[in-house]
C-alpha cells in the first residue's frame, strides 16, 4: 500500500485542484523583505547648513526667498545649480564667517535688516554681496551712508548772545526772535533809571541759535529781525 505525502507539507488544493493562496503570515514576510518604508516627504523641506563650523537650520522656502542668491542656487527644490560638499551630518559646507550669517538668514526669514551693535555693518555688507542678495545689499549700503552723513556733521554747535533791554522792550525783543534764534534765559539786573514816576527794570536776555546756518551748501542771509539782535548784542 502506497504512502501519501507527509502531513502539513502540501497546501490544500483550491477550486479546480489548483494550490490555494499563501497564508497571511507568509504574505507579510514577503512584503517586509522588500525594505523599510521611505521617510516622509515633509522632511526634505528642512536644510542644514554648516557655515564655518556653526550649524544653521532653515527651510528651503526661506533660503530660496531670493531666486538668484547663492543659497537658492545651492539647495533649490528643482535641483541644485551649485555643487557643494557635505559633512558627515549631511549639512552643506560653506566656508564663510558664521558671525555675520545670522543677519543674512534673519533677513531672508522676515525681510528686516537687524544688526547687533557689536557687529560691523561693513561685515554684513561683505556677506550680503557674497550670497548675492541684491535687496539686502541696497539696505546695508543705505544704512552705512546714513551713518556716515550723521558722523560727518559732528556735534551741533551754538552761538549765544546776551542782550540788555528795559522792561518795555521785552515784548518787542521777543517778537524779533526768528531765523533760528531762541530764548534761553532772562536775568533781572534791577532798576537803572526813573521814567516818569515809575522805576524801569532792566534785564539781560540770553538767546542762542545753531552755528551752522547753511542748508544743502546754501548759506542763508540773516533777516532784518536777526540783524537787529546781532546789532544789540554787539553793543554789549
Amino acid at each position: 500500500m502506497a504512502e501519501g505525502p507527509p502531513r502539513g507539507r502540501t497546501p490544500s488544493p483550491g477550486p479546480g485542484g489548483a494550490p490555494g493562496p499563501p497564508s497571511p503570515r507568509a504574505a507579510g514576510a514577503t512584503a517586509g523583505s522588500a525594505g523599510a518604508p521611505s521617510p516622509p516627504a515633509a522632511a526634505s523641506k528642512w536644510v542644514r547648513l554648516n557655515v564655518g563650523g556653526t550649524y544653521f537650520v532653515s527651510t528651503r522656502q526661506t533660503l530660496c526667498r531670493e531666486p538668484k542668491s547663492f543659497l537658492c542656487r545651492l539647495c533649490c527644490q528643482d535641483g541644485p545649480e551649485l555643487g557643494s560638499d557635505k559633512d558627515e551630518t549631511g549639512a552643506y559646507l560653506i566656508d564663510r564667517d558664521p558671525t555675520y550669517f545670522g543677519p543674512i538668514l534673519n533677513y531672508l526669514r522676515h525681510g528686516k535688516l537687524i544688526i547687533n551693535k557689536e557687529l560691523a555693518e561693513e561685515g554684513v555688507l561683505e556677506e550680503a554681496e557674497f550670497y548675492n542678495i541684491a535687496s539686502l545689499v541696497r539696505l546695508v549700503k543705505e544704512r552705512i551712508r546714513d551713518n556716515e552723513n550723521r558722523t560727518s556733521q559732528g556735534p551741533v554747535k551754538h552761538v549765544y548772545r546776551v542782550l540788555q533791554c528795559q522792561e518795555e522792550e521785552l515784548t518787542q525783543m521777543v517778537s524779533t526772535m526768528s531765523d533760528g534764534w531762541k530764548f534761553e534765559q532772562l536775568i533781572s539786573i534791577g532798576s537803572s533809571y526813573n521814567y516818569g514816576n515809575e522805576d524801569q527794570a532792566e534785564f539781560l536776555c540770553v538767546v542762542s541759535r545753531e552755528l551752522n546756518n547753511s542748508t544743502n551748501g546754501i548759506v542763508k542771509e540773516p533777516s532784518e529781525k536777526a540783524k537787529i539782535l546781532q546789532e544789540r548784542g554787539s553793543r554789549m
